[in-house]
């Protein structure tokens, strides 16, 4: 059976499962603490080779630049200058991909040689946002293609604009991979791309029905493409039950063919004196796991909900609210973020469900202009943050942490 077939039957499927799902329980009640911060480096503003612009006069919107760490090289896209920057944990650029439109030629490009640390490639970015790096050091980065590139999906009424730019380990242009693999057609929007072990790559794009993952061989081949559709993921009430359920994110497993997909709940609110729904009010939150061979589902974790105290006139008032999927380790412990006056609170969830971690990560909001997540397939946790002087390289060894718990 053809997979996009097998994945239109996963609701029935899904919902001959025992929904009892393993409950998650912090024996003796989670431990918040603190995690220690490691600063790694810190980059300048400007439009030198090492330095991040993050100003664009001629674009409209938000910063967005990317952040990607693997064996200890930190690889941040950088959007506003159309560049790519690998550096090493101590900030010193080692590679550049950059675009000659907008950035100025970097001053060891005539140095390269058999001799050289450094190299200097150039392309013709448009518009790019995320990059991540497999074990081969080969590069891939979402990039934005011109108007006249861009396709029409009309069955989904999607502007399909994207693609995923290859480069290899010596920093050459392979390709670009579209939905069919080489060259295929774009892909709607990207929210992620991640690597597996197996250097298989993992595109996973937003529609308006829901998330479309699309799965590729090292060689660029497509093996899978598995769409979710919101309307058929498994709902853990009974049938009569109104509720309304987001995706919220959707994660590759590192070692594994395996999707795992957050869903948050949430019910109508009756308000009591009219008993008219005044709203929705979040219920719960489930971690299905998704094997992209033969599309089926496993038995779904259910995941609790940061606990928030609203201190009220009368009364204080606890308020649940849910976090967001960082992503998965190797080792197969579960991430997940929410922001916090004081930072980020971190709740890491062994496989099995025996174990929750929960810790705090320290930021400073108010002096916080932007910053991003990312999480290394050995489970640490690095942060890309910028403030009005500078931007900021740190990580959390939360992989040491988690040693520590398992060994304890």
């Amino acid at each position: 059976m053809d997979i996009q077939k097998k994945f239109a039957l996963l609701k029935t499927t899904a919902l001959c499962f025992p929904l009892c799902a393993l409950l998650l329980s912090a024996c003796g009640g989670p431990v918040v603490s603190s995690l220690k911060e490691e600063e790694m480096f810190s980059l300048e503003y400007g439009s030198f080779e090492d330095e991040l612009n993050v100003f664009d006069y001629n674009r409209i919107g938000s910063i967005r630049n990317s952040l990607a760490m693997r064996d200890g090289f930190f690889y941040i896209a950088n959007r506003e200058s159309q560049k790519i920057m690998e550096l090493n944990s101590y900030g010193d650029l080692l590679t550049l991909f950059y675009n000659e439109d907008s950035n100025p030629r970097p001053s060891f490009a005539m140095e390269e040689g058999q001799n050289s640390t450094r190299k200097a490639v150039s392309y013709p970015f448009n518009e790019i946002s995320s990059v991540t790096v497999d074990s081969r050091k080969f590069v891939y980065a979402v990039d934005k293609l011109p108007v006249e590139r861009q396709e029409v999906d009309e069955e989904r009424n999607e502007t399909l604009s994207q693609i995923v730019l290859r480069f290899d380990g010596s920093g050459n242009f392979v390709d670009y991979l579209g939905q069919e693999g080489p060259g295929g057609t774009p892909f709607p929007f990207v929210k992620q791309i991640y690597v597996t072990e197996a250097n298989e790559l993992v595109v996973v794009c937003t529609t308006t029905k829901g998330p479309i993952i699309y799965w590729f061989s090292q060689n660029g081949h497509t093996l899978f493409t598995v769409p979710i559709e919101t309307k058929n993921v498994p709902v853990p009430y009974a049938q009569n039950q109104d509720c309304y359920v987001e995706i919220e994110n959707v994660v590759p497993d590192y070692s594994q063919r395996k999707l795992y997909m957050k869903a948050d709940y949430y019910l109508p609110h009756v308000d009591e004196a009219s008993r008219m729904m005044s709203g929705i009010d979040y219920d719960r939150t489930m971690l299905y796991t998704l094997n992209v061979e033969d599309g089926s589902y496993e038995a779904p974790l259910s995941i609790l909900p940061y606990t928030e105290q609203e201190q009220g006139t009368f009364s204080n008032e606890q308020i649940e609210i849910p976090y967001d999927f960082l992503g998965v380790s190797d080792t197969g412990w579960f991430f997940f973020v929410i922001s916090t006056e004081s930072g980020f609170q971190i709740q890491m969830v062994q496989e099995n469900g025996q174990r929750i971690l929960n810790r705090t990560l320290r930021l400073d909001h108010h002096n916080t202009l932007y910053y991003t997540f990312s999480l290394s397939n050995a489970g640490i946790i690095s942060i890309l943050s910028m403030t009005q002087d500078k931007a900021t390289v740190n990580w959390w060894r939360t992989d040491s942490l988690i040693q520590t718990v398992i060994k304890g």
